[in-house]
């Protein structure tokens, strides 16, 4: 992802965090008799009422819920809008008061997922649905608008209008998703838990910084847990176990085209670590579906001095670093 696209969310974060912040600070200071409490619920239900409405750029990043139009000054020819939410939501994505011309080579796509760079997160091999069903194309659908609802935290929407004055609202609602899978990190540091409850089925985390991960638990099928030394941390063999924890780097979101850094096939209790000095770096869980897997992490971001610098056949560099 871009200097700029990383900038934009950052600042969607900001700006929602205090949002939650300031919301917090007037509901632990509310005063709880008379007429300054009839007033603060008035004002509760009237904050739980807005809805944020804001215009939606050509290429945009979009990090909270609420309505977002587009209205085209001039010919937009190759617009993209990215979304993501929280680890443990899914998005919902509406299209309404849409004004376009299909017959004359405008369209509007909403994606399942990320296009990146031309790769795709999660990958074909990762995502649960084929990849012709991940697109929702409103000039093929019958219905008056558009509606989608991605498998994972992050989803997009393309569009292409040629006359001024055309466009489009999208309404953008996050749900919960209790067994998260297919993860974009929306920070460069934190931890995570990835649960697979008896389904076959890869889930990735993905960071889209290089990071140091550090595994904290691992549990796979009926393996007993036991110590992980870092001497034991990289080595090839896991995937014909059928429940494995592999971690990759690259430069690209399309986890099929990364490196194997490290595969892990036995539980653990302790601690295993590397760093990966790639544009991002994945905790990839594979489950067979016969048991209940899990796996616990930490990730942070890489100091400067720490980046690797390249060398020729050496498995601790192979990403290199701008």
């Amino acid at each position: 992802m871009s200097v700029a696209l990383r900038t934009q969310l950052f600042l969607f974060l900001i700006c929602v965090s205090l949002r939650m912040g300031l919301a917090r600070y007037i509901e632990d200071n509310e005063a709880s008799d008379g007429l300054y409490s009839l007033l603060s619920l008035a004002q509760k239900r009237e904050s739980e009422d807005f809805i944020f409405r804001r215009p939606l750029r050509c290429l945009d990043m979009l990090a909270t819920d609420g309505l977002f139009t587009f209205v085209a000054s001039k010919p937009q020819l190759a617009c993209a809008a990215f979304i993501i939410a929280e680890p443990s939501e899914v998005i919902s994505l509406e299209l309404s008061d849409v004004s376009i011309d299909c017959s004359a080579g405008d369209f509007i796509k909403i994606f399942d997922g990320w296009v990146l760079k031309g790769e795709k997160f999660p990958s074909n091999q990762d995502h649960p649905l084929p990849l012709y069903e991940r697109y929702t194309d409103y000039c093929s659908s019958t219905a008056p608008g558009a509606t989608s609802r991605s498998s994972q935290n992050v989803a997009m929407i393309f569009f292409r209008i040629h006359s001024p004055a055309s466009g489009f609202t999208l309404a953008v609602k996050k749900l919960y998703n209790p067994f998260p899978c297919n993860i974009m990190s929306q920070s460069p540091e934190g931890s995570f838990t990835m649960v697979m409850p008896h389904q076959r089925k890869n889930c990735s985390f993905s960071i889209i910084y290089p990071v140091e991960i550090r595994l904290t638990e691992l549990s796979l099928g009926q393996a007993k847990s036991n110590e992980l030394s870092p001497q034991r941390l990289a080595w090839s063999g896991c995937s014909g176990s059928g429940d494995y924890v592999e971690l990759l780097g690259g430069n690209g979101v399309d986890t099929s085209k990364m490196f194997p850094v490290a595969d892990l096939c036995f539980s653990l209790s302790g601690l295993a670590q590397m760093k990966i000095g790639c544009d991002n770096s994945v905790v990839r869980l594979v489950s067979s579906g016969n048991y209940i897997n899990r796996v616990s992490f930490q990730y942070r971001l890489l100091e400067h001095n720490e980046l690797p610098k390249a060398r020729e056949n050496s498995l601790e560099n192979f990403c290199t670093v701008e």
